[in-house]
């Protein structure tokens, strides 16, 4: 079972020190935070395979609701998981359903689907998303197999947090100069669509 730590006060100097032994054993640790710079401070302090499984959530721990919606963090119930497979995982699977079938009588095709790079490796905090996005690129593997020697690519981009409008309004906090530009994606979608890519297949590319 995974282990996950919840750290309160963990932003502040011996939280952070706190935070950094834990997540350097392996664990999921989940932070609750109220000041802006301290939350900076330790986000940028952990870096590497350990950053997906270190959870920043603004909560005030003196106050019971909001500690109790922080603890459900650890709770997916059916409905999430259902929704996060259905979007994740099923629409590339009914996608590719759709053409390769066409691509395979036309001799050749490319397909790209979008996992992320949070999922590798997989964290916590949020595990109905993490299993759907892993399974596309199980699924992408998988179909890039399948379809090898057939003139079809597979091929997947993890991009990590990406600038949108909405990812601006859910961390209001965090500099978007530190996120991936959505040009970048769309550009590497287009390599590996592109027909000089014909021999790559199965890939994963982290943006």
């Amino acid at each position: 079972m995974e282990r996950v730590v919840l750290v309160t006060g963990g932003t502040g100097a011996l939280g952070t020190a706190i935070t950094r032994r834990f997540l350097g054993e392996g664990a999921v640790v989940c932070v609750p935070w109220i000041v802006e710079h301290e939350r900076e401070r330790l986000e940028a302090s952990v870096q590497g395979a350990a950053r997906p499984r270190l959870v920043l959530e603004r909560c005030d721990v003196a106050d019971d609701a909001a500690m109790a919606r922080l603890a459900d963090l650890a709770h997916t119930d059916r409905t999430l998981w259902d929704s996060m497979l259905t979007l994740n995982l099923t629409t590339a699977y009914v996608a590719a359903r759709a053409v390769v079938p066409a691509m395979l009588s036309a001799g050749g095709g490319r397909v790209v689907a979008v996992a992320s790079r949070a999922v590798v490796p997989p964290a916590g905090g949020f595990i109905a998303y993490t299993v759907a996005k892993a399974a596309v690129i199980a699924f992408v593997q998988a179909l890039a197999v399948e379809t090898r020697g057939r003139g079809i690519t597979v091929n997947a981009v993890l991009p990590s947090t990406m600038d949108t409008p909405a990812n601006r309004a859910a961390m209001p906090g965090v500099d978007p100069k530190t996120w991936v530009p959505v040009d970048a994606v769309a550009d590497a979608i287009a390599y590996l669509a592109a027909e000089s890519s014909a021999h790559i297949s199965g890939a994963l590319l982290a943006i």
